[in-house]
């Protein structure tokens, strides 16, 4: 037997050659330029990136975590991605970054990873918003109680501006959850379930980004189709509930390209709507269009908000109103990421400008037993500009198309 005492904490390992990535190597370089601008403001000499966003967003690896701690370090000269064993050269492959490997012959092998690239630091970046206080404890006592900066709302706001890159990709995302919206649309029958439309149209958009990205990693690409009942929320899972004549539905598709969502929501009614629903519906598709209307530059996102709402008020349904009128995109998905500086709420006073990415996706939320009960949304992906705002979504929405 080997002696575990001569196994190594952390390792390195470029199994195989460099991966293409979703972006250049500039790109990369301006997105790692732009947070060292950050950290020479704040006389950071060290950050420690922890979450699956930033770290995507800054070297090209999105993480597994299964439980385990993965970080990426970043000082004025390196960028090194720090992984488990358990991933082998993937990181390496898919980071534009140098990758340490830990080990889990011994606890705290990450830490010791960790202290080894940051060195004798007397201050280092964190992601306030992702470090646990398990995890804080551990930092403490492996790197000696450094003094802790939280540079997470200064690159959630790099992350707001998107670059030429990410435009191009994102208008991917928003053509292949159209495909995915066709093909939901062709498989919605009385007495099918939601779980068989919902997996027609991700099997739709997977082969499209296979077909189109084919050096993608295909992953985290789903849909929410819901109907009746499970309308009412817009994050409820898929059921094996059939459908019935008179349901409302709700499409939601999600191709997820290298970490970028995007997002394709629309209203059906399997048979004609009864009067209440389609008045609501209706109601629903207008504070849709104002809110398209709405988006350019100069405007803040409360305004947006306010302006809806006063719509809803004057409709008698601002007490149906379900959540904020929409939210931004890039790397993000339903287990990570958020960039909640540029989410059409009433506390959000960010100003739109060029470079932004934001959905207007208005919410109708009626509960069972009152008239028109259900569900009601639309949602378009809007690209700011110097003049105005590019709706880049062109699946049909309202009731001339989504009434089957």
């Amino acid at each position: 037997m080997s002696n575990i005492a001569n196994r190594p904490d952390t390792f390195i390992s470029h199994n195989g050659g460099k991966a293409p990535l979703p972006f250049s190597e500039a790109e990369y370089g301006r997105r790692l330029a732009s947070l060292r601008a950050i950290m020479a403001a704040q006389d950071i000499p060290a950050v420690l990136l922890t979450s699956m966003h930033n770290i995507a967003y800054y070297s090209g690896f999105l993480y597994c975590s299964f439980g385990r701690p993965y970080g990426c370090v970043v000082t004025q000269d390196k960028c090194t991605t720090l992984s488990a064993n358990i991933d082998g050269g993937q990181p390496w492959r898919r980071s534009v970054a140098d990758n340490v490997i830990y080990t889990d012959w011994r606890r705290d092998n990450y830490w010791r990873a960790v202290r080894d690239l940051v060195g004798p630091v007397k201050r280092i970046g964190i992601e306030g918003d992702h470090l646990t206080l398990a995890a804080r404890k551990t930092l403490d006592a492996m790197l000696d109680a450094p003094e802790i900066m939280d540079i997470a709302p200064a690159t959630m706001q790099a992350r707001m501006l998107k670059s030429d890159e990410e435009m191009v990709l994102i208008r991917e995302g928003a053509r292949i959850a159209d495909i995915g919206g066709e093909a939901i649309h062709a498989a919605i029958a009385e007495g099918a379930r939601e779980i068989d439309v919902a997996m027609a149209g991700r099997d739709a958009m997977e082969r499209e980004i296979a077909r189109a990205h084919p050096d993608s990693e295909l992953r985290d690409t789903w849909v929410w189709f819901q109907s009746g009942l499970n309308t009412d929320g817009a994050h409820n899972p898929v059921t094996t509930r059939r459908l019935e004549q008179g349901d409302i539905l709700s499409l939601n598709c999600f191709p997820m390209i290298s970490a970028y969502y995007t997002a394709l929501e629309r209203t059906l009614f399997l048979g004609e709507p009864d009067a209440d629903s389609l008045r609501l519906w209706q109601a629903n598709v207008a504070a849709h269009e104002l809110g398209l209307s709405l988006i350019k530059p100069g405007i803040s996102c409360a305004e947006i908000c306010d302006e809806l709402n006063r719509f809803f008020a004057d409709e008698g349904l601002l007490q149906y109103r379900s959540f904020g009128y929409g939210h931004s995109f890039g790397v993000l998905s339903h287990y990570y990421g958020r960039e909640a500086g540029l989410e059409l709420r009433e506390d959000i006073d960010t100003v739109l400008e060029p470079g932004h990415v934001v959905s207007m996706e208005p919410m109708l939320w009626v509960p069972e037993g009152e008239p028109g009960a259900g569900g009601y949304r639309e949602h378009d992906i809007l690209i700011v500009g110097e003049e105005g705002a590019e709706n880049i979504t062109k699946f049909p929405y309202g009731p001339g198309h989504n009434i089957l």
